[in-house]
């Protein structure tokens, strides 16, 4: 007589979140970090992080494209050897997704963008510092010599675009990725509802809230303050940029309207190493994107951040697939779950970006928050590989997506009512 197999052990072993810091032992998803990160920063710089633009449709949208498609699973498939670990325009990379740029990390969290660019490198995979970070590009290029990219807002001038792309090769960085959906400031309404301004201006809500959160106000505020000084646009040209309270921030952000793909040409010419562009929707900008000589591009509305109604990158997917020829196609805006990566990677991307929840993970726990959300999604993408029954990523495609309205809800008849 054979024994009794063994019971399988249902969900987490008791013990299995010991190793955490004690307030990230409650956060089992990307999407917990947002709670707790509302209640671990001001209001306003909270809203700033969290918001859209106007009545929020793109970041909406952006969400609920990943639920317009289902998965069709295969089963007694052998997925024990499974990977996701992928090669992007010639690098190695331990996971399909990366951490997208994100200006003004360092308040929400201490040396905020050294503790993404830190989390990214010891998991290998690959972040991309924004051109409107707090920290100066030499420091991210030395903590994440491997994974590190940098994202440029172009300059408005030839020399200023020479001299930022110059300073960006001498740091090490071997990825260039230029944005190019900011033409004209966006109309962020919910900056002024909740408080946030930009400079950045002390208010007696900000200066409230941030004794509401102690621990934000002596770990990061006045922990970068002490210790660094008043924060400045390190890096969006040759030299340091201006404060953060500085009236010339909307300047140096500002004025792109007169830019176009000369520009684009002309960063080309100079920067020899791997040039990405990001904050394209439309298929004929991604065409357009492989004649100027660039090596990949990211699919993004700017999580909703620029132009609200803008059609989300996921939507946009399939049509720029059938004509990024050899260029990398990535896409941002949206992602959460690892089967929101699993559908992207299946309509035809070759990787993917997450921003807020990472924003979110380095204000609640830092560098551990950051890993232990890196960690949580690709245990997600391991676990859906598995269950999905795919052993590759490279087995993935739209055969195994259903749209999810080809799937009408059942309908059930009315009652009829008796006659008397």
């Amino acid at each position: 007589m054979t024994s009794p197999l063994p019971r399988p052990q249902l969900g987490p072993a008791p013990n299995a979140r010991a190793h955490l810091p004690r307030r990230l032992r409650g956060i089992l998803s990307l999407g917990d970090f947002e709670a707790a990160a509302r209640r671990t920063l001001p209001r306003p710089i909270f809203g700033y992080l969290q918001g859209g633009v106007e009545d929020n449709v793109t970041l909406e949208a952006n969400r609920a494209a990943f639920r317009q498609w289902l998965l069709r699973t295969q089963v007694l498939v052998d997925v024990s050897q499974r990977s996701q670990a992928t090669t992007l325009m010639g690098e190695s990379y331990r996971a399909p997704f990366g951490i997208s740029p994100m200006g003004l990390c360092a308040l929400f969290a201490f040396e905020g963008d050294l503790v993404l660019a830190r989390a990214a490198e010891a998991a290998g995979i690959p972040f991309v510092l924004s051109g409107a970070s707090l920290t100066r590009l030499e420091e991210v290029a030395r903590a994440a010599p491997t994974c590190g990219w940098f994202q440029a807002y172009i300059p408005g001038e030839p020399a200023h675009i020479e001299g930022l792309v110059q300073r960006v090769a001498e740091a090490g960085f071997r990825t260039l990725v230029v944005t190019v959906d900011t033409a004209a400031l966006a109309n962020r309404e919910n900056n002024v509802r909740v408080g946030f301004s930009t400079p950045l201006r002390p208010s007696p809500r900000l200066a409230w809230d941030g004794l509401l959160r102690p621990r934000w106000l002596a770990g990061t505020l006045a922990r970068t303050l002490l210790q660094r000084g008043m924060p400045h646009f390190e890096n969006a040209g040759a030299q340091r940029g201006v404060p953060i309270i500085s009236r010339s921030v909307v300047r140096q952000f500002g004025l792109r309207d007169h830019l176009h793909w000369g520009h684009l040409a002309l960063v080309r010419r100079l920067w020899k190493g791997r040039l990405v562009v990001k904050g394209i929707i439309a298929a004929e900008d991604v065409e357009r994107a492989g004649q100027a000589g660039a090596d990949g591009v990211i699919l993004s509305n700017h999580g909703g951040r620029q132009l609200d109604g803008t059609a989300p990158p996921l939507r946009m997917l399939p049509e720029a697939a059938r004509v990024k020829g050899g260029m990398a196609l990535m896409l941002d805006s949206g992602v959460r779950r690892g089967t929101d990566v699993l559908k992207a990677l299946a309509l035809g991307a070759d990787h993917v970006f997450v921003g807020r929840p990472m924003a979110y993970a380095a204000a609640v726990g830092g560098q551990a928050g950051v890993a232990h959300a890196i960690g949580l999604l690709q245990d997600e993408i391991h676990r859906d590989m598995a269950l999905l029954g795919v052993p590759s990523l490279a087995d993935l495609s739209a055969a195994q997506l259903i749209p999810a309205d080809s799937i009408a809800p059942r309908s059930h008849p009315a009652p009829q009512r008796r006659l008397p």
